[in-house]
Parts: C-alpha cells; sequence; structure tokens
C-alpha cells in the first residue's frame, strides 16, 4: 500500500471525529520526490514531483472540485520548523477549506479522483500529511 494514500479507515475515522455540517480545514504538507514516480501502465511523462503536483495534480483536483463548496486553497513554500523533529524537512504546505468534510470526501472517493487525479499526488510526493481541523468558535 502507498504509504501517502488517503485510506478508507483514515476516511471513516475523520467523519467520526470532526462534526458534520460545519467548515473544515486540510492542513497538507508536502515532500516533493526529485522526480516523479509513476505506476507502471499510467502514460506519463516524465518530470519532477513539485511539477507533477503543481501542473497535473492541482488542475485535476480543482477541476473535480468546481462547483463544490470548496472554499479556499493556499499554499506556500514550507520556510523552517520551529518545534518538530529534528531533520524533518517539508517542501511545501497547503491549507484547503472545504464546506464540511463530507465535501472533501465526496471528492477523494470518486472513481475519477482515484483513477486521473490521485496518480499525480502519489507520483509527485515523497512524503505528504494530511491533517483536519475546524476553526476555533
Amino acid at each position: 500500500m502507498n504509504p501517502i494514500e488517503i485510506t478508507l479507515q483514515a476516511l471513516d475515522a475523520a467523519e467520526r471525529a470532526i462534526p458534520t455540517g460545519r467548515p473544515v480545514y486540510m492542513l497538507n504538507l508536502l515532500r516533493f520526490r526529485a522526480q516523479a514516480r509513476y505506476e507502471e501502465g499510467f502514460d506519463a511523462a516524465p518530470c519532477s514531483g513539485r511539477e507533477a503536483f503543481d501542473e497535473r495534480y492541482r488542475p485535476a483536483f480543482r477541476r473535480l472540485a468546481a462547483g463544490k463548496p470548496l472554499v479556499r486553497m493556499f499554499s506556500g513554500p514550507f520556510l523552517a520548523s520551529l518545534v518538530g523533529s529534528p531533520g524533518e524537512r517539508w517542501d511545501e504546505a497547503a491549507i484547503n477549506e472545504y464546506g464540511d468534510f463530507a465535501t472533501f470526501r465526496a471528492i477523494v472517493e470518486t472513481e475519477t479522483y482515484r483513477r486521473e487525479v490521485a496518480p499525480h499526488r502519489h507520483a509527485a510526493l515523497e512524503d505528504f500529511r494530511l491533517l483536519a481541523f475546524a476553526k476555533a468558535m
């Protein structure tokens, strides 16, 4: 199993923990591969991990999320870790805001996401964290 895969078990656990009907924010910590590594049989031209993510994954994800209550997406280069494991390194951090967790789940559980979008994320990333949080009331 791919260690950066979003599993059904993780989605189920998050759904139980996240209040329904409230906006949810997803913190993404991203470390890119030097060269994207696609699974055999997936037709994609060679590129860097960052290119696979920025030029393939992000546009495909945005197309799939169009019209859904995806409020905002923000990302930028990771600058410094003030507290964390020594040697832990990230290239970028991103925060995506969804109308609710059900919206996020509906996107990542589609066949289109699994077949046409996720392969670019898998190929692009060497390591990945995805953490859900809510805005404090």
